[in-house]
């Protein structure tokens, strides 16, 4: 079973390197047949240029890439291009901050082998200490969204806009090649069209154990994730969309 790691990076030149040699060093330790791509969303600072360095300094390029574009869409548009450079036989995405640990993935990739499913949801709702580190605001927010999420969208999963996901390599590649949404919205696109494909989901829990501030302003960028969210509604319920 080969493992597809993407990590999208957006100016992470303070985190990246020790990034590069965490996932390396974890995948090595734990996975066989692995690939981890790095993908540049058009970042200003020399993050990319940094993982590649650290990479070569690794002896990882057998088993490790950066890849990307010169400017920055999005971290939905950055997944979409990593998920369809992959060919694992399953894939997993989780932020360059590391925010739940490296865990996570070798707890997925067993659940995938013992239960099959087609999709893996990190919840941080799960546990009781999920949201451990959070601010208030910042949990009230993240829940309250999560909630709208699910009414607008008709599903029931516990925390749809958790940063850990993972998929069956042919069904995350059938899903996000129909997507179109670039920005923080992407996670009720993908959630959507799975649900429309009758995609077998199941949910994991995961904590956050490396907390720093999301780059998401609740009050200016609300007002536009909800607008995505309803245009998202009225495509994928027209979109045709084959397993």
């Amino acid at each position: 079973m080969k493992i597809s790691l993407c990590t999208p990076m957006y100016n992470e030149s303070s985190i990246v390197r020790d990034t590069v040699r965490t996932l390396v060093t974890y995948m090595k330790e734990h996975f066989e047949d692995f690939e981890i791509l790095f993908v540049n969303d058009g970042s200003k600072d020399d993050c990319a240029a940094q993982a590649a360095d650290e990479i070569k300094k690794m002896g990882a390029e057998d088993c490790a890439r950066v890849i990307g574009y010169e400017v920055n869409r999005g971290k939905g548009a950055a997944l979409r291009y990593a998920v369809g450079e992959t060919v694992g036989d399953f894939v997993i995405f989780t932020d360059c901050d590391l925010a739940y640990g490296t865990d996570v993935i070798a707890e997925a990739a067993a659940l995938f082998e013992e239960k099959k499913p087609e999709l893996i949801i990190g919840s941080r709702r799960l546990g009781a200490d999920g949201y451990e580190s959070y601010t208030f605001i910042r949990k009230l927010a993240s829940k309250t969204y999560v909630k709208l999420l699910g009414t607008i969208g008709g599903f029931k999963l516990s925390d749809s806009q958790c940063g850990f996901k993972c998929f069956e390599g042919n069904i995350g590649r059938k899903i996000f090649s129909v997507c179109e949404t670039d920005r923080f919205a992407f996670d009720f696109e993908v959630l959507m069209i799975a649900t429309k494909m009758n995609a077998d989901i199941l949910e994991m829990p995961v904590k956050i154990i490396n907390h720093r501030e999301s780059k998401i302003n609740i009050l200016r960028d609300s007002v536009k994730m909800f607008s995505d969210m309803l245009k998202i509604k009225r495509r994928v319920r027209k979109l045709k969309v084959e397993r």
